[in-house]
């Protein structure tokens, strides 16, 4: 009897007992017996009453030993409702560091783990967050300062975060499944979990490189395990299943529940039921009129199932396989297929034929119903649940072997904070360059070390059991360290041409106020200038040419009292376009300046606010003249000088009034030539068409006429 299998399911509503045989390598059902709870000991796959659950177990034990003798040993599996899936965060410091190892991803990752697992323990109020064992995790997404990315190596930013879905498995549920097997004289021989043993039956291992969820429909939850890239990669469960249609069947045609439940079995295996309500009323019920009945709950529970998958796979799987009794729900697999937007074909009911290596047997029904049961006996057989304890800087850890254990498991169930384990980031420098405020971050601390047996390991590392880990603290991480130019890179040098002349402009850095080569090692609280920008006023300043733009006043003395005059504007120009001091210079530009212009007589009697003479307009002989006399007489130093003279700094000048006179009609010959040699007869004058002479007044604006 040594390759006999006694596997029990131990569902909410019953228990099930199953016989294999083992024959090379295929499995022949022998025996099997189902016996019902008789009160709610059972409660979302956790046991709630020991001993109850036990008489059940006891009752399907000596049923099946009156056929095949003493049963000592059997496979159980713990229910996959009892895995609890929580999200959860966290986030590692960057300052502008890239991470650039994959080992501080992990390292951060894991750290996202301890966050769910507690965050789990305070959800249940328990502290003891090391009673719960994580079975698998998946990354739902990375970000870099809020935004999320595809992979965090070589990324920059101030924050980076990880955000996971992590499966536990409480310690009490297979402590409370050990109590009720003892209790019925059983000894666990192999432990697996519900959805894993489905899928092992179902899914064989060279299969699960493809993304297939399996969806175990039972009683009173829907199991949900998710295979993708060669593994089991996600677990969930809903707690909405067969029993939610049964209620619905019952409200609908006044039908105690265990009726309700045997009507919906008949109804989807032979078509139709006739059945007596409450009232005593007959009524038969076809598919179609169940169909519509129940449709709001099926698509409920289509609804929950494939949101849970969405959630644990972040994308609809390729294909989804659906067990247990509530998979036989009417037009579950037509409403799953629409909601997860696959094919009709993609969404099928799998029962025991497809289950390889077994011999069929006409025993045994060939519905969903016992593909658990069956996949419990084999799985828990050929990949049974180990404990494995390993010692973590010299504390001992016992883990459940639900898939191959690495490192980083044994860092998460040693309750260590990874976190904690981190170098301290370096100093940091607070500095203000040209009036704004930067950090500059010092640089990460190191990751921890990692030893497996005293040699170097990292957090994938698979671990065996009876092995010894050891996690050292990472170092520290170095002060801040920057120089000028790396801090604000290299100033281009610019080439202007001034006055023809090629000028080379140098970006100059200063530091508290005095100039600094650009290997200056800054120091915390410097506060750092540069030059990058070039006006006109800064390249004469440059170049040492200041005089050229000079306005200086200086001073001259009429009839012996000071009068202070101002030089002329000095005019710049920037590519022969004319403009002030303030004009930024790019390289190549050429620039030109004229300077000042001295002061002349005329800018005098400006400053004085004297007429320098009198004007009058007049026309002669159709053409139009201007007439001046002087106001005044100006000497310097006893030499009459005029309007247009320039003016030297400690100038004596002399101004005398002359007498005013009026201007008078032989004036306007200084103005005009006229050739006598060709005048022949008398000539007469007329101002305004009135006959004038040689001595009389002509007023602005007068018309001056002379005619022979």
């Amino acid at each position: 009897m040594d390759d006999r299998i006694f596997a029990l399911d131990i569902g909410t509503r019953s228990v099930t007992g199953i016989i294999l045989e083992k024959e090379d390598t295929n499995y022949k059902v022998v025996d099997f017996y189902t016996k019902e709870h008789t009160e709610r000991s059972m409660r979302d796959g956790q046991i709630h009453n020991v001993v109850a659950v036990s008489d059940i177990i006891r009752e399907v034990k000596k049923k099946l030993e009156q056929t095949h003798g003493t049963l000592q040993k059997v496979c159980v599996a713990a229910a996959g409702r009892a895995l609890k899936t929580t999200q959860a965060t966290a986030t590692i410091e960057l300052n502008q560091q890239p991470i650039m190892e994959e080992e501080t991803i992990k390292h951060l990752e894991l750290s996202a783990v301890q966050a769910a697992q507690v965050k789990l323990a305070h959800g249940s109020k328990s502290e003891e967050y090391h009673h719960y064992y994580c079975v698998g995790y998946s990354i739902l997404h990375y970000q870099i300062d809020e935004e999320k990315i595809g992979s965090l190596i070589d990324q920059s930013g101030e924050k980076a975060m990880v955000e996971i879905i992590a499966t536990f498995l409480p310690k009490i549920v297979v402590e409370s499944l050990l109590a009720a097997l003892g209790r019925a004289e059983l000894e666990m021989e192999a432990l697996t979990l519900e959805p894993i043993a489905a899928i092992h039956v179902l899914v064989p291992e060279s299969m699960r490189r493809l993304n297939v969820a399996l969806v175990d429909i039972g009683a009173g939850t829907s199991d949900i395990a998710i295979t993708n890239a060669g593994t089991v990669a996600a677990y969930g469960m809903v707690p909405v299943a067969g029993d939610e249609i049964t209620e619905a069947i019952s409200d609908a045609y006044l039908l105690d529940f265990p009726l309700a439940e045997q009507t919906k079995r008949d109804i989807v295996n032979k078509g139709e039921a006739i059945v007596a309500d409450i009232l005593g009323f007959e009524t038969t019920i076809t598919y179609d009129s169940l169909v519509e009945e129940i449709r709001s709950k099926v698509e409920n529970l289509a609804s929950k199932i494939s949101e849970e998958i969405l959630l644990l796979n972040a994308t609809p799987p390729k294909a989804v396989m659906l067990v247990g009794g509530g998979s036989l729900t009417p037009e579950i697999t037509k409403l799953l297929a629409h909601k997860l937007k696959l094919p009709e074909n993609r969404v099928a009911v799998r029962g025991i034929d497809a289950i390889q290596n077994l011999v069929p047997s006409e025993a045994l029904p060939k519905g969903p119903d016992f593909v658990t049961p069956i996949g419990i006996a084999i799985a828990a057989k050929q990949n049974p649940v180990h404990y494995v304890t390993v010692n973590v800087n010299k504390q001992k850890v016992r883990m459940f072997e639900m898939k191959q254990l690495t490192v980083g498991d044994t860092l998460i169930q040693a309750g260590l904070d990874i976190h904690k384990m981190y170098g301290r980031p370096g100093t940091a420098m607070m500095v203000t360059v040209n009036g704004k405020e930067i950090t500059i971050p010092g640089q990460l601390g190191q990751t921890p070390q990692l030893f497996v047996n005293q040699k170097k390991a990292t957090v994938d590392h698979m671990i065996q059991n009876n092995e010894c880990v050891q996690i050292e603290r990472g170092k520290d991480g170095l002060p801040a360290q920057m120089t000028l130019e790396e801090l604000i890179g290299e100033l281009p040098t610019k080439v202007i041409y001034f006055n023809k002349q090629p000028i080379k402009c140098y970006a100059n850095y200063y530091v508290n106020g005095r100039k600094q080569a650009k290997t200056y090692q800054i120091k915390d609280r410097d506060i750092i200038t540069y030059e990058h920008e070039t006006t006109v006023k800064d390249l004469i300043r440059i170049t040492g040419k200041e005089k050229v733009q000079q306005t200086n006043a200086f001073s001259v003395y009429v009839n012996n009292e000071k009068v202070t005059l101002p030089m002329g504007k000095t005019r710049i120009f920037v590519n022969h376009n004319q403009t002030d001091d303030t004009q930024l210079l790019h390289n190549n530009d050429k620039l030109n300046i004229e300077p000042a212009t001295t002061p002349l007589v005329s800018d005098l009697f400006s400053v004085l606010g004297k007429e320098l003479s009198k004007t009058i307009h007049v026309h002669f002989n159709g053409q139009f003249i201007k007439m001046e006399r002087p106001c005044y007489s100006i000497k310097r130093n006893g030499e009459q000088i005029g309007p247009d003279t320039e003016l030297q700094d400690q100038n004596h000048i002399k101004m005398e009034p002359k007498i005013e006179e009026a201007f008078i009609f032989q004036d306007i010959f200084r103005y005009i030539d006229i050739d006598i040699s060709k005048v022949s007869g008398d000539f007469k004058l007329y101002v305004n068409e009135r006959p004038a002479s040689f001595d009389g007044e002509i007023k602005d604006g007068d018309q001056l006429q002379i005619t022979w």
